[in-house]
């Protein structure tokens, strides 16, 4: 498991686009599974919208990339999206839901990749996705 300060480590993002608050669990080169807790005090829910907050799907596909990234090996090296296949939404999620993301990794070659991510909460699908990345040594 890796709490909010193992994270801080090796993602660059910061609020208001961390999107993870705990790594569950990790199998390098296979797997993840992370979490997102859902709150009302998110900024994107002033306008996504007002009368009935409901999470972007752009920023729970943002949140699946940041856990889809912990998969690999990443020394010295950022992941950076370079698509997106295979999107679909099944269910809102709303303020006080907890998105859980599990990720597996479908290939690897070089400095690309790419992982499938789905998103619960409750159980239930809400999102999933293909997401590729390409890696880049950090300067």
């Amino acid at each position: 498991m890796l709490l909010i300060d193992e994270i801080y480590k090796s993602l660059p993002h910061r609020f208001p686009f961390l999107m993870v608050d705990r790594i569950v669990s990790v199998e390098k080169e296979k797997s993840v599974i992370g979490l997102k807790n859902v709150t009302v005090n998110e900024p994107y829910f002033q306008g996504h919208f007002p009368d009935e907050p409901l999470m972007p799907a752009v920023m729970i596909i943002e949140a699946m990339s940041q856990v889809g990234g912990f998969i690999f090996d990443l020394d010295n090296e950022r992941g950076y999206v370079i698509g997106v296949d295979k999107a679909k939404f099944k269910r809102k999620v709303i303020p006080g839901d907890q998105l859980i993301i599990e990720c597996e990794k479908i290939a690897h070659v070089g400095t690309m990749a790419k992982v499938k991510g789905v998103a619960k909460v409750d159980g239930k699908v809400v999102a999933s996705a293909e997401i590729a990345y390409n890696f880049a040594k950090i300067s």
